[in-house]
């Protein structure tokens, strides 16, 4: 069978192109922490390629021959929450089912069956690993997968009881345990039945280190894609590879995904004798975000979370608030891969940077009534300027309306402008976005191809916007937007700027608010708008 980029579920070798599971994690450093009995966290965000490396380390512990290791899922057991007794039974049957399946050991299920009693099931995990550390000939290494998906007590308890065994380790508990989850155990935050909250670290005292699973290298994300090239003989154009990079920064599912678009999911290039031309690799790019595909629709459900609202919202608007974000909240949005905090906050990577206001803007642009057509010239150019006229008077009739809708408020003009832009831009254009934190701007780029006929391969139609929010005297917004502004338009190549300045000021008249004069930097005219 051809071999294909993955985009769905642990990888495997022989059916998928592959990066060496055991490289991506610090092998040495997890065997010495298991030959000193440490029981220990491996965290990474949701589709890094986690299952793929904890099934790869299984498979090597159990071949060199010193310990009997074994992965275990225990996800199943999320719905449990409360129910410590169901919440027990569900971990410990999981656990029967792995040994079953992965070391051929059905010790496991017969004693859950024989041993099993509802009004003790409360210690039904502690004494199932008891029990097969005790028959097995050699000290065991237990891998337990999505335990952050585990909730109130029933988390709590699997902490516990992990806990009280950890004094009989080896002889009668594994000899090293490893939690695995989005999220490091200390942030946790678990809220029994008795709404009392227990963070993860209180209840699992016992962590010696918590690993972190990070996403391929740029090396690597190029020699996965080359595996294609190698086996089909299929090439892609040398300037795909800087533009993938900084369009994932290697995070393995966005990598395989956009591979698998371009060679399954566009016909034309399903023929390996077809090279992939950057234009190709730019349309795969933009059916992928459209597509709000499984995994961009879990991270995009993580944005109606508080905790996440905070970090986010500050990045959209421009404006630096993270001294008033909590730590842990930056921690956590890290550890779901939305954000990079080194070096410095932003946003992980530019699919997210594209996703993320398209999918908290998705219901405004559906609703919104503008038609492309109308802001189109006969030469079919974007009238810009009637663009934004059109949107003045819009976002002074109806944005307090419709950024009351918006989770993220703060960064309400912005996102409200972009899903103005979004509905008229769908019909064949792009726009991209760079968020400017600290520097109080949203940078939007848009193309527009001049012949629908050959699209981004003839003449293409370059304007750059540059948004910000008032927050000082107009003249020190005007210095500093007009600056920014040039300097954008420069390092796109575009023909045409504009320079968008928000006033929030609620004691100012619309009157005051709405005007419109063009403006020279560096011998280049700058469309001005008050909004």
């Amino acid at each position: 069978m051809q071999l294909f980029f993955n985009n769905a579920g642990p990888s495997v070798a022989g059916d998928h192109y592959l990066i060496d599971p055991l490289q991506r994690i610090d092998l040495a450093n997890i065997e010495t922490l298991i030959a000193q009995k440490r029981y220990f966290v491996l965290h990474a965000p949701r589709q890094t390629g986690k299952t793929t490396c904890l099934l790869a380390l299984m498979e090597h512990l159990n071949q060199q021959g010193h310990y009997q290791a074994l992965y275990t899922n225990i996800e199943t057991a999320q719905l449990t929450r409360d129910d410590i007794a169901q919440g027990s039974y569900t971990v410990a049957e999981s656990i029967a089912a792995a040994a079953e399946y992965y070391l051929n050991n059905d010790q496991l299920t017969t004693w859950l069956a024989t041993h099993y009693q509802p009004q003790r099931a409360h210690n039904l995990v502690n004494q199932l690993l008891s029990y097969w550390s005790r028959q097995s000939t050699k000290p065991t290494v237990l891998f337990l997968d999505e335990v952050d998906a585990l909730m109130g007590d029933s988390l709590i308890s699997l902490l516990r009881q992990i806990r009280a065994g950890y004094t009989q380790r080896p002889a009668a508990f594994p000899i090293s345990i490893i939690l695995c989850g989005v999220r490091d155990v200390r942030d946790y935050r678990i809220e029994s039945k008795h709404k009392e909250i227990i963070t993860g670290g209180s209840a699992f005292n016992i962590k010696a280190d918590s690993l972190r699973l990070g996403n391929f290298s740029q090396a690597e994300v190029r020699a996965l894609w080359e595996q294609h090239t190698t086996a089909t003989g299929q090439t892609f154009a040398e300037a795909i590879y800087s533009e993938l990079w900084e369009d994932t920064r290697g995070q393995p599912w966005l990598v395989n995904a956009l591979g698998y678009e371009l060679t399954h999911k566009m016909p034309p290039l399903s023929d390996p004798r077809v090279p992939i031309t950057l234009e190709d690799y730019r349309t795969a790019r933009e059916a992928l975000i459209q597509s709000r595909a499984t995994h961009l629709d879990q991270l995009h459900d993580k944005l109606k979370e508080p905790r996440v609202q905070g970090v986010i919202g500050a990045i959209l608007s421009g404006h630096r608030q993270e001294d008033s974000v909590p730590v842990d909240d930056l921690q956590y949005v890290a550890d779901l891969g939305l954000v990079t905090v080194r070096p410095g906050l932003q946003i992980a990577n530019r699919i997210y940077q594209e996703s993320i206001p398209r999918e908290l803007t998705w219901t405004t642009q559906v609703m919104l009534p503008h038609e492309q057509t109308w802001y189109l010239t006969p030469q079919n150019r974007l009238d810009v300027p009637k663009l934004l006229t059109a949107f003045q008077q819009f976002f002074r009739e109806q944005s307090d309306s419709w950024i009351e809708r918006f989770d993220y408020k703060e960064a309400g003009p912005q996102l409200l402008l972009q899903a103005f832009l979004q509905r008229i831009i769908n019909g064949g254009g792009r726009i991209t976005r760079e968020y400017g934190l600290g520097r109080k701007r949203t940078d939007l780029y848009i193309e527009w191809p001049l012949d629908a006929q050959v699209g981004f391969q003839g003449a293409v139609q370059r304007v750059v916007l540059e948004l910000k929010l008032r927050y000082a005297a107009l003249e020190t917004t005007l210095e500093t937007g007009l600056a920014q502004t040039a300097a954008y338009a420069e390092q796109c190549g575009a023909e045409a700027a504009h320079l968008l300045i928000f006033d929030r000021r609620p004691a100012i008249s619309w009157d005051e608010k709405i005007w419109h004069h063009t403006a020279q930097q560096d011998q280049r005219p700058i469309g001005v708008w008050g909004l």
